[in-house]
């Protein structure tokens, strides 16, 4: 079962995005606004402050995140219910400088009773579900999630957890996270 929800992440994201293709150009052409960081915040998108790199480790029984970050996350609490494609409660900035550029968006899920099926935008399953990524999210937050490097490319695809081109070096706030512990559900 893990092996199926690992080998998702790694495919690249060619030919299955193109039927989607105007969709995520809209998504992209929607998000241009959050390049500024401020607006973002006004729009009530928090900074969780820490920049997130992964080292690329394999563990048993744990999410795969290929060598790489994502980046800051700045997430709003106010967007809930099944996911929309136009509407990502997560957008992810790469710290450069003195500035936060925006790389991509995410879609967070948390794992309920309620919840019959994983996931799906785009034509990909969300990756999970999964534990929190602490320490930024309790362990016991159990979630899918999907992101979207709509903003800088990644050569593992579109939809891989993390991007080998996005840095949190030189970050005071990076955080090296280790694999979150997959979990049971549909």
């Amino acid at each position: 079962m893990v092996f199926g929800l690992l080998v998702g992440t790694i495919i690249s994201a060619d030919a299955t995005d193109e039927p989607y293709k105007a969709q995520i150009d809209a998504l992209s052409k929607a998000m241009e606004k959050y390049k500024d960081y401020k607006i973002a915040v006004r729009d009530l998108y928090l900074s969780t402050v820490g920049c997130v790199h992964y080292s690329g480790e394999k563990m048993p029984g744990h999410m795969e995140y290929p060598k790489g970050a994502m980046g800051v996350h700045f997430v709003n609490l106010t967007i809930r219910g099944a996911p929309d494609p136009m509407k990502p409660n997560i957008l992810i900035y790469e710290p450069v400088g003195k500035e936060l550029q925006l790389v991509a968006v995410e879609w967070l899920v948390p794992l309920t009773p309620k919840t019959k099926k994983r996931p799906s935008l785009f034509g990909r399953p969300f990756d999970g579900p999964m534990e929190g990524h602490e320490p930024l999210i309790p362990k016991s937050y159990v979630h899918y999630d999907l992101h979207a490097w709509l903003f800088k490319d990644n050569p593992n695809g579109m939809f891989s957890p993390t991007n080998p081109k996005v840095s949190c070096e030189g970050y005071n706030f990076s955080l090296l996270e280790m694999p979150t512990k997959m979990m049971h559900g549909p």
